[in-house]
């Protein structure tokens, strides 16, 4: 009887750079080990053994100098993989809930697909949305293509200028040339909307990123407004969009701004961070939900299964985004161009956390 032997670290590094060789990723001189343990996402220690053992097979030469190390032509012959970048809005440890799914889904599908793949070091948050700092750092990444997450319209309009093929997900992309994919919410937003009206509803605040109001309301924030004018909620885009600074403080600032006077009766809420520090505003304030205040997630999050009452929320399907960027990677690889912007349906779910609007 055979027996199942889990590969080191070490094995599973040297496994991984044995088939990014014999796949072509890396070509001439290999990166430093500093820069490559950083790529590879192991320490030094784990890293140059590893090393050692591709060595001995052949695979890397090392250099008159002791220290550099290429790759011999016989190895690097075949065609070497596209090398696709993933430009995140906010840092990896700050993205949440779906959107953390997607983009781990996609990392690891278009891998298996044979891509090379990176997610970016800085973040659009990180270089405070410069579309200067942000050309400056994609120019010196070394990357074939981008998938840009939830670019602003200044950002995607950057890169939908250069040679360098980018793909919107999510996004202000609507109009340019150049590829984009994401949910379509608008049905489901309006759906929402609607239901909270019927509901008597007349104060809703849509509580979002800079991204969605800026530098004019994006379609998503504009048909609420639309749809809140046409049922007679002439609150105001200053009401309803609320400007906000994009930190846990500022977020805070504006929920006691908000319910200081007079107060929203429903919320809709970008993101799940924003979900959750808005449940613990109104948990402070000792503002029950729905009863009160109701609240609608625009994303879905695992977590929300564990709420009680069920977080109201948008939901929308990952593999068929995933699918698209596999679709648009491959196209790359064959030389070919594909600009096409895809959407696909997104389905509000009521949960517990709408009622009906108090009389006050």
């Amino acid at each position: 009887m055979s027996h199942f032997r889990r590969l080191s670290l070490i094995e599973q590094t040297a496994t991984h750079l044995r088939e990014g060789l014999r796949a072509g990723r890396w070509r001439g001189q290999l990166p430093g080990v500093v820069r490559l343990a950083a790529d590879l996402g192991v320490s030094i220690n784990t890293l140059r053994p590893a090393l050692r053992t591709v060595e001995a097979e052949g695979l890397v030469m090392l250099g008159a100098n002791g220290r550099s190390r290429h790759v011999p032509a016989r190895v690097s012959s075949r065609k070497r993989p596209l090398r696709i970048g993933i430009l995140l809005f906010d840092s990896l440890a700050k993205e949440a809930g779906q959107s953390l799914e997607l983009f781990l889904g996609l990392h690891h599908a278009l891998e298996a697909a044979g891509f090379t793949v990176f997610f970016s070091k800085e973040s659009q948050c990180g270089l405070k949305h410069s579309v200067k700092r942000i050309a400056r750092y994609v120019q010196g990444a070394r990357a074939d293509a981008w998938v840009v997450g939830a670019g602003s319209r200044p950002v995607l309009e950057w890169f939908a200028s250069q040679p360098l093929p980018a793909l919107a997900l999510f996004g202000r992309r609507t109009g340019l040339p150049m590829a984009g994919v994401g949910p379509d919410k608008l049905p489901a937003l309006l759906d929402a909307t609607r239901r909270l009206i019927a509901l008597g509803h007349r104060r809703i605040v849509y509580v979002c990123r800079r991204i969605h109001r800026l530098p004019e309301p994006s379609p998503l924030a504009r048909a609420l407004l639309t749809e809140l004018s046409a049922q007679g909620c002439a609150a105001g885009e200053r009401f309803v969009l609320p400007d906000w600074e994009e930190t846990p403080a500022g977020l805070h600032t504006l929920f006691a701004t908000l319910f200081h006077t007079t107060p929203p009766t429903a919320l809709f809420l970008d993101e799940t961070p924003i979900v959750l520090a808005a449940q613990q505003f109104l948990a402070r304030r000792r503002l029950r939900v729905p009863d009160e205040v109701s609240i609608i997630a625009e994303d879905a999050d695992a977590c929300f299964q564990w709420c009680e009452p069920t977080l109201a929320h948008i939901v929308w399907r990952n593999t068929p985004v995933i699918r698209r960027i596999e679709q648009w990677a491959n196209a790359l690889s064959e030389h070919q161009t594909d600009i096409r912007q895809i959407t696909f349906p997104a389905e509000f779910i009521p949960g517990g956390t709408i009622g009906p609007a108090e009389k006050r």
